[in-house]
């Protein structure tokens, strides 16, 4: 009986290292070789896996630009991940001007106050489906935040006073997953302008000026004064409502001066940060002012 189970345990030992070996042999010449630069390309990505580039995630998207070299690459990367694949991959670092998200609607509570109140489902996709706004406007913000939910970085946050979403500039990665999100299609990536700041029209309303201005304080009225003053031609006037070509832009701000109902905006880079206070001189301690008081006094 030993005999038997010894044989029966040395035989299946013999088939494991044969079979082991066979499915070693097999792997080895159906093996798929790897560029081993898609790795490192893939840790010099910011990694956040946000869609934004088309691919199922950052991934694929280092697959794509090892085997593609005119593939423009990541929306998202900054300068430093540029620079950090371009050494990788020994190409010359592309310069990417930076970009941001634009709110291009500033109706809201306060210049399109509430006409009805909207109790449904907290959705701007289900809410487009229904009804203009709380406020009336065909063509404004409804909201409901989908573009927040969208973001990925926490970049864009709802604003309880005004209603309207607003953008971090400095956590903004210019991904374009809320502009993804919205139905209305009020939000547009734009470029950042650190030096000069971006202007643009925060208003997407179509109907004629009559109508509009109804519906919303500022709404942009298709007078076409910003387009006379504009130096650099940069704005054109469609549909009732005046575009700035982000190009040709040089923040001149002599259409936002020009513009009737303040619907041209310009809006700097972010808020300026609170001066740090100067420090005050040190008082001298009152035990040694004392004596040169009594002295004054005597004198």
């Amino acid at each position: 009986m030993n005999e038997t189970v010894i044989f029966s345990v040395v035989l299946l030992a013999v088939l494991g290292l044969v079979l082991a070996l066979i499915l070693y042999l097999v792997a080895q010449k159906f093996k798929v070789e790897e560029d081993p630069r898609i790795d490192l390309v893939a840790e010099a990505l910011p990694g956040a896996n946000c869609g934004a580039c088309g691919k199922a995630g950052c991934r694929d998207m280092a697959e794509q630009i090892v085997k593609d070299p005119s593939y423009t690459g990541c929306p998202v990367c900054n300068a430093d991940n540029i620079a950090k694949i371009a050494e990788i991959l020994g190409r010359v670092p592309e310069e990417k001007e930076p970009c941001i998200a634009v709110v291009r609607c500033k109706g809201g509570k306060v210049n399109s106050p509430a006409k009805v109140q909207f109790e449904g489902l907290q959705s701007c996709s289900f809410a487009n489906s229904l009804f203009t706004t709380e406020g009336g406007c065909p063509f404004g913000c409804l909201g409901c935040g989908d573009c927040t939910k969208a973001c990925t970085f926490d970049a864009i946050h709802m604003n309880p006073e005004t209603g309207l979403p607003e953008v971090d500039p400095y956590k903004c990665t210019a991904c374009g997953a809320c502009a993804k999100a919205c139905p209305r299609g009020i939000i547009e990536i734009r470029k950042k302008r650190e030096a000069t700041g971006r202007v643009y029209v925060g208003c997407m309303n179509k109907q004629k000026g009559v109508y509009s201005t109804k519906v919303c304080k500022i709404s942009c009225i298709g007078c076409g004064k910003c387009v006379k003053v504009c130096p650099q031609n940069a704005i054109t006037l469609a549909n009732n409502l005046a575009y700035v070509n982000d190009d040709l832009c040089i923040a001149c701000q002599k259409c936002v001066e020009a513009c009737p109902t303040k619907a041209m905006t310009i809006m700097p880079l972010s808020k300026k940060l609170p001066e740090t206070p100067k420090a005050e001189p040190a008082s001298a301690p009152a035990a040694a002012t004392e004596p040169m008081q009594k002295a004054e006094a005597q004198a």
